[in-house]
């Protein structure tokens, strides 16, 4: 099948109105982009967070797209139709697309994040994931950082906690490098779809429990994952102050370096916080249990 793609700047437009009259128009798909590179971070449940330069991308079959259909389109959203860009894209394997630029990555002195279609040095300890819909694969910074500590860090024999697991690329890592029993959270289904299917491929899942509920996650761990944002780590503190016992380890992470002091400060009553390390503008902090 042939598609014919029409994009546009979101501009002064809600992007949930605009995805619904291109729906409504015939769209296959709506996608949306960063249109001049913004960060933009993790959305709240139910909410659509968008880059400050948004693209919409609407996706139509070709074959019975009429001539007409961007001046239609234009005039549904209110656009004027100069502002539409058309495309025509043709048929891939598009699950198999993205593959392509996603190659293993190194993590410290051992550990590998390793797609299926490579194969790495047999003394690795490897993680195999293929990137998917929920986060965590090792490309951002702060899940590298991450990868980097539970690399230099001795977690054979320990019960890890996962909060915020994403793919689970953390809990499976830990329970590679020898953790005992890994616990992974998070409040996206999805997330614990794809960590458990992502669990089964490195045949760690006998030793994995999933969480779909906080009250779900055992007290008591040794080491506490979390690579979240910096406003939930902050509220997370008292939290995560009751799972760990004393001596326990937490590592926090998806904070941004002007963050960094108020997320150790809301910590400091209950760890002795320190930094683990910082790549591109983000911090990893570490914490002892006092």
């Amino acid at each position: 099948m042939a598609y014919l793609e029409l994009s546009f700047e979101l501009g002064e437009l809600d992007g949930e109105a605009a995805a619904s009259i291109c729906s409504a128009v015939g769209a296959l798909s709506v996608t949306f982009s960063d249109a001049h590179d913004d960060a933009v971070f993790e959305p709240g449940p139910g909410e659509l967070r968008l880059w400050r330069h948004t693209r919409l991308q609407a996706l139509y079959d070709a074959a019975n797209a009429s001539p007409a259909l961007i001046s239609t389109l234009a005039g549904a959203l209110q656009l004027a139709p100069a502002r539409l860009q058309a495309r025509a894209i043709n048929e891939r394997v598009w699950e198999r697309e993205w593959l392509r630029d996603f190659h293993a990555m190194p993590f410290g002195r051992r550990l590998w994040i390793c797609p299926r279609h490579e194969s790495i040095a047999a003394d690795a300890v490897v993680v195999r994931l293929d990137p998917g819909l929920a986060f965590g694969t090792g490309s951002h910074p702060s899940t590298a950082l991450c990868l980097t500590f539970l690399d230099q860090t001795p977690v054979a024999g320990l019960n890890v906690v996962d909060y915020g697991c994403g793919c689970g690329a953390l809990a499976i890592a830990a329970l590679k490098l020898g953790a005992q029993r890994a616990c992974a959270f998070d409040i996206d289904p999805q997330a614990l779809t794809a960590t458990r299917a992502n669990a089964e491929d490195n045949a760690v899942a006998d030793r994995l429990q999933l969480c779909e509920r906080e009250d779900q996650i055992p007290p008591g761990c040794d080491l506490l994952l979390a690579n979240i944002l910096a406003d939930v780590l902050i509220r997370m503190a008292p939290r995560f102050a009751r799972l760990l016992p004393t001596g326990g380890q937490l590592l926090l992470a998806g904070i941004l370096s002007p963050q960094e002091s108020e997320v150790a400060s809301a910590f400091l009553k209950w760890f002795d916080m320190n930094r683990f390390a910082c790549r591109d503008g983000w911090v990893a902090l570490v914490g002892r249990r006092k």
